[in-house]
């Protein structure tokens, strides 16, 4: 194993994650590195975007973005606090049945597999236009409202990852400068949230899929957690769930559906779940945080002009009917 894994193996007083599991080949890329514009890790994001889908990327170096760890660290206390609340006072939050995508999801309300087994976590999503002040303000619990500051600062923070990674796609894309920051603005009205996650210890005997296979529908999803769970399903007709290890400064990233439809299918958005924790992890309570970017309520979801690398739609290809953001998040409202 790796320094970083050695230290992965201990981090925040966590079991370890066992050492004999088959984990998913992400490559690790730096902050720091990125915002140089080293030429060499610009050629990794790219790779990494077209190839996978996901990446490490190593916040740990990266100067004043590099306190987006201690916002993790405080949302990580926050979460655990949020999620101790009785189950009557989570549910007054509960956004199923209601027109908007933020608040409370108690666990197994959802359908996760082909058995018609229910999920097995529970999570509360906070709206980013909420928190900056561009919608108005949504009800909330105490928890959420005395760590205004730390959310919008992790917002802040998570937002400029963003923003970078997609200035950097604009130029191995060959688009022109800021053409997918332009459509990710901060200020500007999206579905943008964070989400704390909840995931308690399965039985011995029914170890399974706590949150069914899926693809992220946004554009970028940052992803800090410590223990095991997440798993990727690479390309590839033989291919098998893979594990991906949690280290520590790092967190991981993925791309969404949007930069699918952006790009034509050049850059990827991968199918992903998340199961049990591996070995003695399994014990432990799974607690993760999730900053979800997704394009500006009113951008249409199709192929991006003026780029040089993006594919064309060929002659006898016709776009299916195009949505925008708006429209992809009330599809998932009614799921």
């Amino acid at each position: 194993m790796t320094a970083i894994e050695n230290q992965a193996d201990s981090f925040h007083g966590l079991p370890p994650f066992p050492v004999d599991v088959p984990t998913a080949p992400l490559l690790r890329l730096s902050l720091k590195n990125l915002l140089a514009q080293n030429e060499a890790e610009v050629q990794s994001l790219s790779k990494a975007c077209e190839e996978l889908g996901f990446f490490y990327l190593d916040l740990s170096d990266a100067g004043a973005i590099s306190q987006i760890l201690d916002n993790a660290d405080k949302l990580f206390h926050v979460g655990t606090k949020l999620f101790e609340l009785p189950l009557e006072e989570k549910q007054r939050y509960d956004f199923s049945g209601q027109k908007s995508y933020f608040g409370y999801k108690a666990q197994g309300v959802g359908v996760v597999d082909r058995q018609g087994n229910l999920d097995r976590n529970e999570f509360y999503n906070v709206s980013k236009d909420d928190i900056l002040g561009v919608s108005e303000s949504l009800p909330a619990p105490d928890i959420l409202r005395d760590n205004h500051q730390a959310l919008k600062s992790f917002i802040e923070s998570s937002h400029s990852i963003v923003t970078l990674i997609l200035e950097l796609l604009d130029k191995s894309l060959g688009l022109p400068d800021s053409t997918l920051a332009n459509i990710h603005r901060l200020q500007a009205a999206s579905g943008d949230q964070v989400r704390f996650i909840k995931a308690p210890p399965q039985p011995v005997n029914d170890r399974r899929t706590a949150l069914g296979e899926h693809t992220d529908f946004g554009s970028v999803t940052i992803l800090f957690n410590r223990l095991g769970g997440l798993q990727v399903l690479p390309p590839g007709a033989d291919a098998d769930w893979l594990y991906v290890r949690p280290l520590p400064g790092h967190a991981i990233v993925n791309l969404g559906d949007a930069m699918v439809k952006f790009t034509n299918g050049l850059l990827r958005s991968n199918i992903h779940r998340v199961t049990s924790p591996p070995g003695e992890q399994a014990d432990s309570t799974r607690y993760s945080l999730v900053y979800f970017s997704r394009p500006e309520d009113d951008v249409p979801l199709c192929r991006l002009e003026g780029s040089s690398r993006i594919p064309e739609l060929g002659d006898n290809v016709v776009e299916e009917q195009i949505t925008t953001g708006t429209e992809i998040l009330s599809r998932r409202i009614k799921v």
